[in-house]
């Protein structure tokens, strides 16, 4: 799986198969990537709405790739 943090933005995953838990919620998805709230204004939590470039929100880019 890599995770990309991208610049002033979300997180990218990039897999095959993603199981999401917040609280009581699950939720499973199949698709090769989800873009996850990084900034925290997300109404969508825990995906990305864009809300990132409307509040202004910066953080650096980086990569953090998984091996099985």
């Amino acid at each position: 799986m890599r995770l990309e943090f991208l610049e002033n933005g979300p997180i990218r995953l990039e897999g095959k198969r993603f199981r999401i838990r917040m609280g009581e919620r699950e939720e499973v998805l199949e698709r090769p990537r989800v873009f996850l709230c990084r900034c925290g204004g997300s109404v969508n939590k825990p995906f990305c709405d864009g809300t990132h470039k409307r509040i202004g929100f910066q953080a650096p880019g980086g990569v953090l790739e998984v091996e099985d």
